[in-house]
Formats: C-alpha cells, structure tokens, sequence
C-alpha cells in the first residue's frame, strides 16, 4: 500500500466515526506549500468557517505558509471565524495526516483560541 492509500485508509475510519456522532468538524488539509482548515457541519453539508495560509490576511504576517508558524496562525485564524460562526465545540478531522508536526500546531493553537475539541 502506497502512502496516500494509507492516510485515505485512516481518514475513511476517522470520518465514519465522527459522521455516527453527527458532530461539527474542524477538518484539516495539508501540502508541500500551505494548510487548510475548515469548520463543517455536522450533515458535512455546510462550511461553517475556514481559513489557510493562502488567504492574504494570514499570508501578509508569514515569511513562509510551509513551516509550523503558519500552521498556528491558520489555527487562530479558525478558531476565532469559527467562534464568530457560533460553533464553540468541534470534532478533530485531521484528514489522515499522523498527528505531529503543522497539524498538531493547528490543533493546538485552536485550543488555545478557545476551540473544545
């Protein structure tokens, strides 16, 4: 099994446990130049919030949108839309990706902002 084969196969189980839960997710997408976060709801019908390195207002305060220090600016950044959007609580989405790294800078840095997840 190659490696994408691999983290679409944890995804897939990751999804199917929070859709049985029909909770709101915090999914996040990551590749070689930037990270993508996006609050949907829980039918998955309906982005609630979202934000990425590519946006002009997260990107102008970044040397680079590949490194940790834009992961957790992308975190903030969700973690405020995503409270103004009225969603407090969320399901972690980490799309496959093994928890380390830019998606654990994420993570952590919504918590911080006030996400419960």
């Amino acid at each position: 099994m190659d490696k994408k084969k691999s983290r679409m196969k944890r995804a897939l189980k990751l999804r199917c446990k929070i859709k049985s839960l029909n909770a709101v997710r915090l999914s996040v997408h990551k590749t070689s130049q930037h990270i993508y976060a996006q609050v949907i709801s829980g039918d998955g019908t309906t982005t609630l919030a979202s934000a990425s390195t590519t946006q002009t207002q997260i990107n102008a305060n970044l040397k680079n949108t590949n490194n940790i220090e834009a992961a957790t600016e992308v975190g903030k950044w969700i973690a405020k839309n995503a409270i103004s959007a009225g969603v407090s609580e969320v399901a972690f989405d980490r799309s496959g990706f093994k928890y380390h790294g830019r998606v654990k800078a994420l993570a952590d840095a919504a918590r911080e902002a006030g996400l419960k997840f």
